[in-house]
């Protein structure tokens, strides 16, 4: 049995190409819109947010549709309003891919009721045979040192016969088709407990982050998924500020300034 911790690892994040931007732009007269973002750093997530809520009232600037005779110019102040009026379609746009490392099952059970919005590749069970246990223990648990001793015993009889099915079915011996290998080792998770460590790749938008963020820290939520997506609320306030800055963390729960954007 190994002791693990949850970890996530944000690994791919918005990329806009500007040269593409600025040929729409200058065939719809907006040009002025992207050089007033092209100032230091480009925030990539930020700009494809503001321009798709942008070209929704062609409010690159004043007077290009006749009806807008004034426009927010500050992109902090532009993205509070959308999510302060609830416009969260254009927050689909812009999507974040994560490494969700060593969750366990009861983690990623609990992620699939989230579709809208998410793409999930996780590690399959039926390829990848176990030769561990690694397992997630909370702190109150590591406290209770019979509890301890109890489950990290049971953690090994549980390894032991992992290693005993696959010395019983030759898995290891020359010449064992992969379809035999596929078929046993199907069996054999199933006696690996829900609280099994795990990994997936999971890619979600900026409205459905803002929704599951909330979601899964509240004081109701399991309690590793309430670690994991605390760390995800952190990653994205240093990603987006503009668009994850209005929350506030009351006791691990994270709580937004606007709620169902």
């Amino acid at each position: 049995m190994r002791a693990v911790e949850p970890q996530v690892h944000l690994i791919a994040r918005p990329e806009l190409d500007y040269d593409e931007v600025a040929a729409y732009l200058q065939d719809v007269g907006g040009e002025s819109w992207l050089e007033r973002v092209d100032r230091g750093d480009l925030d990539d997530a930020q700009n494809l947010a503001e321009f798709a809520g942008r070209i929704c009232y062609r409010s690159w600037k004043p007077g290009l549709n006749p009806n807008v005779t004034k426009v927010r110019t500050d992109q902090d102040v532009y993205l509070k309003n959308i999510l302060a009026s609830a416009h969260g379609s254009v927050l689909e746009h812009v999507s974040f891919t994560f490494v969700l490392h060593n969750v366990s099952r009861v983690v990623t059970h609990e992620l699939v009721r989230h579709r809208a919005g998410v793409a999930v590749s996780q590690e399959s069970l039926r390829f990848v045979r176990l030769d561990d246990i690694p397992f997630w223990f909370p702190e109150w648990a590591q406290k209770d040192q019979e509890l301890m001793d109890r489950a990290t015993g049971l953690m090994q009889q549980i390894e032991e016969f992992q290693h005993w099915m696959a010395d019983h079915f030759g898995l290891d011996e020359e010449g064992v088709p992969f379809h035999e290998k596929k078929e046993k080792t199907s069996f054999m998770r199933r006696f690996a407990p829900e609280g099994l460590a795990t990994g997936l790749v999971w890619t979600a938008n900026v409205r459905t982050l803002r929704h599951v963020i909330e979601n899964r820290t509240a004081p109701g939520a399991e309690e590793e998924i309430r670690l994991l997506f605390g760390k995800i609320g952190e990653l994205m306030v240093k990603e987006a500020p503009s668009l994850f800055g209005d929350y506030t963390v009351e006791d691990g729960a994270w709580v937004p300034g606007w709620r169902k954007v």
